[in-house]
């Protein structure tokens, strides 16, 4: 390609306009001019007005403000707890358990008194009393051989002895009670008292409270 015609008309245009200003001024009020801006620009220049410039600026330092006296929060530990423990801690739960259930099944002594000697015939206190007493020794001393019988009254148990006391409505009750028992296989003391011949009160030996507490179940606690 021939470039030699171009570059002498671009020389030439050159010098004209060197050696001519009018001709160089001319062009350039010849070239296209823009009146009117378009919607973006005027948008824009909306936009970055010096008042919305300063709200710009005052939001940015309230942003970092609050960020900068923002506490951070520790993380959370989502571990499940029994995996932390380890299965140490589950075999001393499981242990604990185990101890209280033998604690609850303590060895036990139950007492069934007539509340009818109370309410209709008019006992003194004392007197009911003494027939718990009478039925509790009595059936101790029946089975004074007897194993739970000798750890129930081992020194060191003395001052934590369980009882239950209960009553019953009458003497057909109480002799009912006493021939159920009797048939179960549930060593008691059905006290007699004399000269009366009143069957006042009953006492079970010692038993450990998981043995014979569904016999006693429907009776009430002596009030």
């Amino acid at each position: 390609m021939n470039l030699r015609p171009a570059l002498r008309a671009f020389v030439e245009t050159s010098s004209s306009c060197l050696h001519s200003p009018v001709a160089l001024v001319d062009k350039v009020s010849s070239a296209p001019t823009f009146s009117s801006r378009s919607k973006f620009e005027s948008r824009f220049s909306r936009k970055a007005s010096p008042r919305s410039a300063s709200g710009l600026r005052s939001s940015v330092s309230r942003s970092a403000m609050s960020s900068a006296f923002e506490p951070s929060l520790p993380s959370l530990s989502m571990q499940n707890p029994e995996t932390e423990a380890g299965t140490g801690n589950a075999e001393a739960v499981q242990s604990k358990a185990a101890d209280a259930e033998v604690k609850e099944d303590v060895l036990v002594q139950y007492i069934v008194i007539r509340k009818d000697l109370v309410l209709e015939q008019n006992w003194p206190l004392g007197s009911i009393i003494a027939q718990g007493c009478h039925a509790a020794v009595a059936a101790i001393w029946l089975h004074k051989d007897d194993p739970l019988t000798a750890h129930y009254c081992r020194s060191e148990n003395l001052d934590h002895m369980h009882k239950v006391v209960l009553e019953v409505k009458g003497e057909t009750q109480l002799r009912n009670l006493a021939q159920k028992l009797q048939t179960a296989g549930v060593l008691h003391k059905l006290w007699i008292e004399q000269p009366e011949d009143y069957a006042t009160c009953l006492a079970t030996k010692a038993y450990h409270r998981s043995e014979v507490a569904s016999h006693f179940k429907k009776l009430k606690l002596c009030k």
